[in-house]
């Protein structure tokens, strides 16, 4: 008997401590980045041919030839043909497009040249193709090839300037990061432009409104497990409680008030001031900290809904922070796009919390055991917590918050801020209505000895 507890605890402190590694387990990204450049495009459908000018500097593609002299100038009497061969081999496989989701056929290379970088003809479409066109640089120009500007006009053969047209940018390399800047214009003349770094997938240029919803909802998704703040918070939420009532007390307190937030600062309701985002994941990782404290103390359901529900209203604005540059997206269904990208996030919360629980019913299957289990691994997620906590305070210690100017725009902020509190408040009363919060201390300590749902 005394062997069988002696394994059972000393596998109950490894699997503790597997879990607890992940809140201090921090990325790495071991390749080297060489270079950083920026790519521009512009695309145009017009009639049965779609055009798209490329702007890529020369130093992007270093692993093609171009023909110099001297030192390393660029011979521009005779490099028409090596911008063609690179336009042609390297640029437009790179560029994929698609009309309603099939490629396109391989674009003419209808012109290319050589501009110089201080070039801002590629402000606009029109001045961007009369640019290529144009006359090239003089040959004497004295240019070094890894600061010039490749510039080239593609034509694509289309079906209808109505098509859904899509785009993959594949142009960034091991040793190269493309920041790329995209600009689509429409039959209708509204432009959509994105900004972006690497290759974030299939970009639809002028997306219906269930394209981007469905996107919205994976970049919800995934962007749920980004943050793994957010998943030891949610499995020290959870690991004293083992009944289904008390599981979905907790879980709805914190997808209610994470939504809660989250929409308002999809709604520009949050502060955007530089001191905001450090003040938020200060408190995320306090969070972290709090709730691993009150597991060694002892939880009670009432008090950690309350915890829940106040922390989730933090976790919503640190969930918010990376919603609007992945707007851009979402072409023209901003409501849309914010609503998806809630669903893939609770989705995503309830898979977690249906594998988190899968794991304790296994980690936990010992009632004399699980106390012990729990303040192992609460022990090991609070010491992550504070050097969270102490990294994140320092650098929020490094802003400065201004005195308010006691204008129009403050006392409208300050409105907004009132009505979310409304809301917020609202929400946690319903919450307590409907509910009927049980007083009685954690399931941890008289239960029953298998874990068992109850009421």
């Amino acid at each position: 008997m005394s062997s069988t507890r002696h394994h059972s605890g000393s596998s109950l402190i490894h699997i503790s401590l597997a879990l607890a590694s992940l809140a201090s387990a921090l990325p790495s990204n071991a390749q080297p980045i060489v270079d950083d450049v920026t790519a521009q495009a512009l695309i145009k459908p017009d009639g049965q041919q779609l055009r798209m000018v490329v702007r890529i500097p020369l130093g992007g593609l270093g692993d093609l030839e171009f023909p110099t002299y001297g030192i390393g100038y660029l011979d521009l009497s005779r490099a028409e043909p090596a911008l063609r061969d690179a336009a042609r081999r390297r640029v437009a496989p790179d560029l994929p497009l698609y009309e309603n989701g099939a490629r396109i056929a391989a674009p003419r290379v209808a012109a290319v040249r050589v501009s110089l970088p201080s070039d801002r003809s590629f402000d606009t479409y029109d001045g961007a193709v009369a640019h290529v066109r144009s006359p090239p640089l003089p040959a004497s120009t004295e240019l070094y090839w890894e600061q010039g500007v490749l510039d080239v006009l593609f034509e694509f053969p289309i079906t209808s300037d109505r098509s859904d047209f899509s785009i993959d940018t594949l142009l960034e390399r091991p040793e190269v990061r493309v920041n790329m800047a995209l600009t689509f214009v429409p039959p209708d003349g509204v432009e959509q432009a994105f900004d972006y770094a690497g290759n974030p997938g299939r970009i639809w240029l002028d997306p219906r409104w269930h394209r981007a919803a469905r996107r919205f909802v994976a970049l919800g998704f995934t962007h749920a497990f980004d943050g793994l703040d957010h998943l030891v918070f949610l499995v020290c939420l959870v690991a004293p409680f083992r009944r289904a009532r008390s599981l979905a007390t907790i879980a709805g307190a914190f997808v209610v008030a994470h939504s809660v937030t989250l929409s308002a600062s999809a709604f520009r309701i949050a502060p955007t001031a530089l001191w905001f985002p450090p003040l938020v994941e200060t408190i995320i990782a306090f969070s972290v900290l709090y709730v691993a404290l009150e597991n060694m103390i002892g939880p009670r359901l009432e008090r950690r809904a309350t915890s829940t529900f106040t922390f989730g209203l933090v976790h919503g604005f640190g969930l918010a922070f990376v919603l609007p540059e992945l707007l851009q997206f979402g072409g023209r269904h901003d409501f849309a796009s914010r609503l998806a990208f809630n669903v893939g996030l609770e989705l995503a919360f309830l898979l977690a919390l249906a594998v988190l629980v899968s794991v304790l019913l296994v980690a936990f299957h010992r009632v004399d055991t699980r106390r012990v289990g729990i303040i192992v691994l609460s022990v090991f997620v609070a010491h992550s917590g504070w050097h969270w906590l102490s990294e994140r305070a320092g650098a929020f210690g490094q802003f400065g918050i201004p005195a308010p100017t006691y204008d129009l725009f403050f006392f409208a902020s300050v409105m907004r801020w009132a009505m979310l509190l409304v809301v917020a408040v609202g929400v946690a009363w319903l919450g307590r209505t409907f509910l009927d919060l049980s007083t009685e201390p954690a399931d941890d300590g008289a239960a029953p000895s298998r874990w068992t749902w109850g009421k």
